[in-house]
């Protein structure tokens, strides 16, 4: 991946917050980039396309049902509170040239002392990487745009002074596995059950800052 990066730095609740921007070429050019607050509609259109992926069921505890009937008012709220300059979470996304947004993941800052949503307690603080989804169109052989998405959200992570990033990936989902490995995630031997599907288990990965990616 190539292309030139802008960042811009902040402290915000005593946190340090990163606006982040980078074009690359995965193959085309996109702008992965930290969304903005009023981009709610955005936001709610292509979680409402992640929903309807064939593989959604392996990827998300969220149905497509679910998420269509909430109100506006949720979308903003859940856009409001991943914007840039946000200090609990920040959604990023990958925006084509057509403007289309092509991608996204959000890093959900989990501190210590807390409990996570599956309920256990927070050892140390960390961030979360959840709502992973790139556009069939906008998916390559390689690491490409979710390659880029993530090297934004772990560049953010290590920048706000996180030290270790996680992630949940199901037990029947292959193809994701073998690209969190291939950017340097690590199982960690940890599970939990999947809500509301008794038997199966999603699968906990890590990467820490100084790893071979997490630099």
């Amino acid at each position: 991946m190539t292309g030139a990066r802008t960042a811009g730095v902040g402290r915000v609740d005593n946190r340090w917050v990163m606006s982040y921007a980078r074009i690359t070429v995965a193959p085309m050019n996109h702008v992965i980039r930290s969304i903005c607050s009023d981009e709610w509609a955005k936001v709610k259109e292509l979680r409402l396309a992640a929903l309807r992926d064939p593989v959604a069921h392996l990827a998300f505890l969220e149905t497509y049902e679910d998420a269509a009937v909430k109100p506006d008012a949720f979308w903003r709220e859940r856009a409001a509170g991943a914007a840039v300059g946000t200090t609990e979470r920040q959604q990023f996304v990958a925006v084509g040239e057509g403007g289309e947004w092509a991608g996204s993941v959000t890093v959900l800052v989990e501190e210590a002392g807390s409990r996570d949503p599956f309920g256990s307690v927070i050892e140390q603080s960390q961030g979360h990487l959840v709502g992973v989804f790139v556009r069939p169109e906008h998916r390559g052989s390689g690491v490409g745009v979710t390659g880029a998405l993530f090297d934004a959200a772990l560049e953010w992570s290590w920048g706000i002074g996180l030290d270790r990033v996680r992630l949940f990936v199901h037990e029947k989902n292959g193809r994701a596995e073998t690209f969190y490995r291939k950017t340097g995630f690590v199982p960690t031997g940890e599970s939990v059950e999947v809500p509301g599907a008794p038997g199966e288990l999603e699968l906990e990965f890590v990467i820490t800052r100084g790893s071979s990616r997490g630099v």
